[in-house]
C-alpha cells in the first residue's frame, strides 16, 4: 500500500468536491491491488522491530493501531481500553429522536485482531509513564512499549451543584446517558421546556451542539408541538456554520428555539433542574448540560498537560508527539491542535501519526508536509442537512496545520440528499476505522 497516496486521499477528494467517499474508496482500491475482496490477514509478529502501546479504541485509537499494523513493517501493536466494543457519538443525536438505536453505533475490535494482528487488552488505565512508555492497569498488570500513543478522548469539568448527573445528562460520550436523555425528551410535558448548553470552546465536535438543537427543535415541532428549547451558549456566536445555523435557529425553528450566547454557568441544583447563570436562573423540564472539556486527568498526572492553560496536549503534528515527552504521542480529541476535535480528524490525525511512527520505526523522519481532512454532516430536521469540510496542510513557519481555502467549503443550506450523503460518510468513516 502507498502511505503516502491514502495519506491524501480524502484531501483531494474534499479540493474537487466529493469531501465523502473517500475513504471507502481508499479500501476498495487497497483490496483490488491485492486481489482481494477482503484484506489480507496480518499475524502479530513473533520477533517484532518495536512495539506500541495505545490506549483509546475511539476514533482515533482504533484507526492508529489498524493502519500501524498495515504500514509498519513487524510492529506490535497492544490497543488498550476500559469496553470491549466502541459506542460512536458521531450519529448519537439520532438516538434522541428515535431514528437511530444504540446498537446501530456500536464496533468491536474482533477485525483488530483477526486482520491485522493486534493485540487488545480490556481494562482501566490507573497510571501512564510517557517518558518510559509504561502503562500500568487496575490491578497491577504492567505493560512496556518502545512508543505510547495516547487517543483517551475528553473529559469534563466539574459544575457546581450537579451531584446527580442523570439528572442533567451531558449525553456528549455516547452511551446511558444518550438512551436517558432520549427517555426524558419524551416524558417530557408537551407544554415543557428543554434546556441545552453549549460549552466554551475547544470542546468535541463544534457543529454538534448547534445540530442537536435544530434535531430536538424539529422532533419538537412534530411530537410536542408546544414545547419550547432554550440553547444556552457560552460563546459569542455560533462558532461553526454561522449561515446554516443562524437560518434555522432564527428562521426554521424560531418558534421553538430560544437562542442565548455568552451564558456562563456558575452552579445548577438538579433536583428542581435549574441552572444559575451570569445572566440568571434558567429552569428546564428536560436539561441537556454538556460542560466544558478536556483532557483525561490520566494525562495531566504524567505532565502532558501542557496547552491550552493545561487543558489539553501539545504536540508535534508531524507525528503527534507529546512537547513534553517525545516518545509518547498523543491524537484526537487530546491533543492541542488547529484541528476540530471530531471524528473524523481523529481519524486523520491517526493515519499521520501511524505514517510517522513507520518512517521512524524504519530509519527514517516524518513525512514533512501532511495533510488532513475533516468533513462532518449536520442535521438541521430530521430528514434534512447541511455538510462542511475543511482541508488542512502543515505550515512550516508556524508548525501547524493550516486550513487551505481551496479545499474548504459549506453547503449552502440542506435538503434530503445531504442527510443520504451523512448515513454514506458515516458507513464509510466506521469501515475505514473498525472493518
Amino acid at each position: 500500500m502507498d502511505r503516502r497516496q491514502l495519506l491524501r486521499a480524502v484531501a483531494g477528494a474534499a479540493a474537487g468536491f466529493s469531501p465523502l467517499l473517500a475513504l471507502a474508496d481508499d479500501d476498495r482500491k487497497t483490496r483490488r491491488k491485492s486481489g482481494s475482496s477482503t484484506p489480507q490477514a496480518l499475524p502479530a509478529p513473533t520477533s517484532p522491530k518495536a512495539r506500541v502501546i495505545v490506549l483509546g479504541g475511539g476514533m482515533g485509537g482504533t484507526t492508529l493501531a489498524k493502519y500501524l499494523r498495515m504500514w509498519g513493517d513487524a510492529v506490535d501493536v497492544t490497543l488498550v481500553d476500559r469496553n470491549p466494543s466502541y459506542t460512536s457519538c458521531i450519529m448519537s443525536s439520532l438516538v434522541l429522536t428515535g431514528q437511530r438505536s444504540m446498537s446501530s453505533l456500536a464496533f468491536g475490535y474482533d477485525n483488530l485482531r483477526t486482520r491485522y494482528g493486534v493485540r487488545t487488552v480490556f481494562g482501566e488505565v490507573v497510571a501512564i509513564d510517557p517518558v518510559a512508555c509504561r502503562v500500568t492497569l487496575q490491578g497491577g498488570t504492567v505493560l512496556q512499549g518502545d512508543r505510547l500513543v495516547l487517543a483517551p478522548g475528553i473529559a469534563f469539568d466539574e459544575v457546581p451543584g450537579l451531584t446527580q448527573p442523570d439528572a442533567m445528562p451531558h449525553a456528549w460520550k455516547a452511551g446511558p446517558q444518550t438512551s436517558l436523555l432520549a427517555r426524558q425528551l419524551a416524558a417530557m410535558p408537551t407544554n415543557g421546556v428543554a434546556v441545552l448548553t453549549i460549552p466554551a470552546v475547544p470542546y468535541r465536535c463544534p457543529p454538534g451542539p448547534y445540530e442537536r438543537a435544530c434535531l430536538i427543535a424539529d422532533w419538537l415541532r412534530l411530537r410536542k408541538p408546544q414545547a419550547r428549547l432554550i440553547v444556552l451558549d457560552a460563546n459569542p456566536d455560533f462558532v461553526t456554520e454561522k449561515d446554516n445555523f443562524s437560518r434555522a435557529f432564527f428562521d426554521l425553528h424560531g418558534r421553538v428555539i430560544e437562542y442565548r450566547t455568552n451564558v456562563i454557568i456558575d452552579s445548577v441544583d438538579p433536583t428542581s433542574r435549574t441552572l444559575f447563570t451570569n445572566g440568571g436562573a434558567v429552569r428546564g423540564d428536560v436539561v441537556n448540560l454538556i460542560p466544558r472539556q478536556r483532557a483525561p486527568q490520566l494525562l495531566a498526572d504524567a505532565g502532558l498537560l501542557n496547552a491550552t492553560g493545561g487543558r489539553f496536549a501539545a504536540v508535534d503534528v508531524l507525528s503527534y508527539a507529546s512537547t513534553a515527552a517525545p516518545s509518547t504521542h498523543v491524537i484526537g480529541d487530546a491533543s492541542a491542535t488547529t484541528q476540530p476535535k471530531a471524528g473524523h480528524i481523529a481519524n486523520q490525525e491517526a493515519k499521520v501519526c501511524a505514517d510517522a511512527l513507520a518512517r521512524l520505526f524504519a530509519g527514517g523522519s516524518p513525512d514533512p508536509a501532511p495533510v488532513t481532512n475533516s468533513a462532518c454532516y449536520s442535521t438541521i430536521t430530521m430528514s434534512k442537512a447541511s455538510w462542511l469540510h475543511a482541508l488542512y496542510q502543515y505550515d512550516a513557519a508556524s508548525a501547524s496545520m493550516k486550513p487551505v481555502a481551496a479545499g474548504s467549503g459549506a453547503s449552502v443550506g440542506w435538503n434530503g440528499d445531504h442527510f443520504e450523503d451523512m448515513g454514506t460518510w458515516f458507513t464509510a468513516l466506521m469501515a475505514d476505522t473498525f472493518a
